[in-house]
């Protein structure tokens, strides 16, 4: 260093610029901290907040709603309109369509088929005569010759005419006769074939009635006609063959002939009836339906049809166009304020039950404020987006909307920066005011809190960053799951399914990636550290660390012993063990501006104070505090680090200075009184004895202590008292647990006869078990050890022990 640096060190002129500055910031901010002002303003403005997200401008009009779905509210016409319904089109269409009778056809094929075989037959029997005239009984005679004839005549189609049957018609008469019978039979077959057999499936079942049917002409024309049924061809066919001339039982037997060329020839026509149905279909003109203003489109519970989602995309089109009639609806301004009055005062009361120190912080009331207002107002932008035409066209991609909504947003970041209770409330009040958002959804309200949950615990004791987006991205999966459960039970189609699957995981990922985005700016904004950068300032290649190190390695050794001493005892009466590590390791940085004043920094055996006044070492001293919180804020330390940089020696003297200091000033006056006496001893009677000096001014305690304050928090109070055990413990010549706990109890006992605890939230149990810890650590780092032969001499000589550190 210097001259010049040490004569303004001397005078107090290093760092002396700006010393006004911190103390200003800290009143204001101590203002901001606790004034009761402060709490009411951040009190009405979070009210107002949310009653404008979640009631300005709020309509039902883009409240997403799919077919199937279950209404949420009640959706009522806000104007009077009109419009062409596709659906009621459809019904009415398809209603024509079934009222369109079939068309049929006349299938002559069958007639064809049987005059073939009966000609056949009729040239058979003419042969056989032939061949065999005069017959008297053919059927004993000739049986396999009229067998075979049968099997001819049943070769033709599903016929099965019997020897017998061939038998009778031969007695009928001769060739002509028997050919007159056939022409009579065929002519009443086309009579027949020509007026259509129906079925008796598809006519009456009563016989004698004839059914009308579409029948279609060769020439395309259709027309209906009455057509007869089996049992009436029947008795026709009977009739026109009984004849006078014929003899009984040839006529049966020709009629069981005959029967076999008579089926139903009444063919459906596919072609000719689709082509009716679409003429028929084409006629209808489209339903237009008339809704007036304030008719019910749609109730709460009921499910929505397609003819019901049909009326609100029109209700909606139709206030789309005609923005003037449209009025705002919901809950009115005094419903929703009492709901957010509610809502917010019973935030209050959890906190002020569980986390009652978040209350009195206008800070943490502050944070929670920002992130529920800002979740909120995504939220809000998110269900606008619902008003756009791209989702107002495709009602699919509109579903999708409820399940972007972040709302783990905020509840995670409350969770890391606060505590995990106050991030399941709020993401309790932030779940609810997303149901409520999109129409008093339950199941939305449920399915997001639950993913809240999820992401909450997943992520609470997160220390990498990476954790975060995989907590978010779990309560993302949570929504996902949850989505194809409710699309399953509301039958909700496969792509659209899909679609919200992947809109939920998605979000999951993009609200972790958002929240590891924003909470540097959250730390460093509201004054609040999380684990994660705690964690990050452990690393020992950290510059202010690294100073340390090349520069003042004594101090570096023992920041690194009151770490290890401060995260064991804050473990043992459960503070924040990386809060105080991390602070351990930084409380000191301030020496690394002027290391050579510092004891554990010596090495070459010279100590600058004894050119100085024990005033100037003093001042020199202390100056490491503010230094070392202007090495915090220019390193942008957290604020927590900085508040130990400023408490850890708190109020406490500069002992060694002080006391040197006192010394001093008495050192003039023992030796004047001295002096006076022996001159009154030589002069007893040669004059009278002069006035003794005054005594010495005291010296003022205000020079010789630190500014503080005085540690506020349980990691401030144990860094301090690790601090001094460890600085003491440091010089003793002999380490045994009895001498380490008369050591750590007086140096205990001094800071709290000093009043230097005082502000710090530890009870009697606490402190004992803080001085266990520093005893049970202590021992084990200053325990003692061997020390190893040099040569072969000593080798063989006894083993001795020496103190260690």
């Amino acid at each position: 260093m210097s001259v010049r640096q040490q004569l303004q060190l001397i005078v107090g002129g290093l760092s002396q610029k700006g010393a006004g500055r911190p103390a200003a910031l800290s009143a204001m901010g101590g203002f901001l901290e606790r004034s009761r002002v402060v709490a009411a303003t951040i009190f009405i403005l979070t009210v107002a907040a949310i009653v404008v997200i979640s009631s300005a401008g709020l309509t039902t009009l883009d409240a997403p709603l799919l077919p199937n779905q279950i209404a949420t509210t009640r959706i009522t016409a806000q104007a009077s309109f009109g419009y062409e319904s596709a659906e009621k089109t459809k019904t009415a269409r398809e209603q024509f369509r079934n009222r369109v009778p079939p068309v049929y056809k006349l299938d002559q094929e069958p007639l064809r088929r049987f005059e073939a075989a009966a000609r056949m037959l009729l040239t058979q029997l003419a042969a056989f005569e032939k061949a065999h005239p005069g017959t008297v009984d053919p059927l004993v005679t000739y049986r396999p010759e009229l067998s075979a004839i049968a099997e001819t005549f049943n070769s033709h189609g599903p016929y099965h005419a019997t020897p017998e049957d061939i038998s009778a018609v031969l007695a009928s008469g001769d060739a002509r006769t028997r050919a007159a019978m056939f022409e009579n039979g065929l002519a009443t077959l086309r009579d027949i074939y020509a007026q259509g057999v129906a079925d008796s499936a598809l006519g009456s079942s009563n016989p004698g009635s004839a059914v009308a049917f579409q029948i279609a002409r060769a020439n395309g024309a259709v027309a209906q006609r009455p057509v007869q049924s089996m049992e009436d061809a029947l008795t026709i066919l009977r009739v026109s063959l009984a004849t006078d001339d014929v003899p009984r039982p040839s006529a049966q037997a020709v009629f069981r002939l005959f029967r076999f060329g008579l089926n139903p020839n009444l063919v459906f026509d596919r072609n000719a009836t689709q082509s009716r149905q679409e003429n028929a279909v084409r006629a209808v003109k489209p339903v237009t339906v008339n809704v007036v203003s304030g008719q019910t489109i749609v109730d709460a519970g009921d499910r929505v049809t397609p003819e019901i989602y049909e009326m609100l995309m029109a209700h909606r089109r139709y206030l789309r166009e005609h923005s003037d009639v449209a009025t705002q609806e919901g809950l009115t301004l005094f419903g929703r304020v009492l709901l957010v009055l509610a809502m917010v005062l019973a935030s209050l009361i959890y906190i002020r039950i569980e986390d009652p120190e978040t209350l009195r912080s206008n800070v943490r009331c502050g944070l929670l404020a920002l992130v529920v207002i800002f979740n909120l107002a995504l939220i809000r932008a998110n269900y606008s987006l619902g008003g756009a035409e791209f989702f107002l066209r495709d009602g699919a991609w509109a579903s999708t909307l409820p399940y972007v909504a972040p709302t783990a947003f905020a509840p995670l970041i409350v969770a890391i920066l606060i505590d995990a209770g106050s991030g399941i409330f709020m993401a309790l009040l932030i779940s609810i005011f997303t149901g409520v958002i999109y129409g008093n959804r339950l199941d939305l309200l449920v399915l997001t809190f639950l993913a809240s949950l999820v992401a909450i615990y997943t992520g609470r004791d997160a220390r990498r960053r990476g954790r975060l987006v995989r907590a978010a991205g779990t309560g993302g999966m949570t929504v996902a799951a949850f989505a194809a459960l409710i699309g399953i039970a509301d039958q909700t189609p496969v792509d659209t399914l899909m679609r919200q699957m992947i809109a939920g995981l998605g979000t999951g990922l993009l609200t972790g990636i958002g929240v590891v985005g924003l909470l540097p700016v959250l730390e460093s904004l509201f004054k609040r550290t999380t684990d994660i950068t705690l964690l990050e300032l452990t690393d020992y290649n950290h510059p202010l660390l690294r100073r340390m190190q090349l520069e003042a390695p004594g101090t570096y050794h023992h920041s690194l012993v009151v770490a290890q001493l401060s995260e064991n005892a804050a473990n043992a009466i459960g503070a924040n063990p990386l809060v105080a590590r991390v602070c351990a390791l930084f409380h000191d940085i301030g020496k690394t501006l002027h290391p050579e004043y510092f004891g554990e920094n010596h090495r070459d055996r010279t100590n600058p104070h004894d050119l100085l006044s024990p005033a100037e070492s003093a001042r020199i001293i202390k100056r490491h505090v503010p230094d070392g919180v202007e090495l915090a804020l220019k390193h942008h330390l957290p604020r927590a680090v900085i508040d130990v940089i400023q408490q850890h020696h708190g109020t406490t003297l500069v002992r060694y200075f002080y006391d040197r200091a006192v010394e001093a000033s008495r050192a003039p006056f023992a030796r004047t009184r001295g002096d006076g006496r022996k001159d009154r001893a030589d002069a007893t009677k040669a004059a009278p004895l002069p006035p003794a000096p005054p005594p010495p001014p005291p010296v003022d305690t205000a020079d010789y202590r630190y500014d503080g304050p005085t540690p506020q928090t349980r990691e401030a109070a144990i860094i301090s008292l690790a601090d001094g055990v460890e600085a003491t413990t440091r010089s003793l010549r002999q380490v045994t647990a009895e001498e380490l706990q008369h050591t750590i109890n007086r140096i205990v006992g001094d800071r709290i006869a000093d009043g230097q605890l005082d502000h710090a939230p530890l009870t009697l149990e606490e402190l004992t078990r803080i001085k266990n810890s520093f005893q049970f650590t202590l021992l084990n780092m200053l325990h003692s050890r061997i020390a190893y032969p040099s040569g072969e001499k000593s080798a063989e000589g006894p083993l001795r022990k020496t103190d260690a550190s």
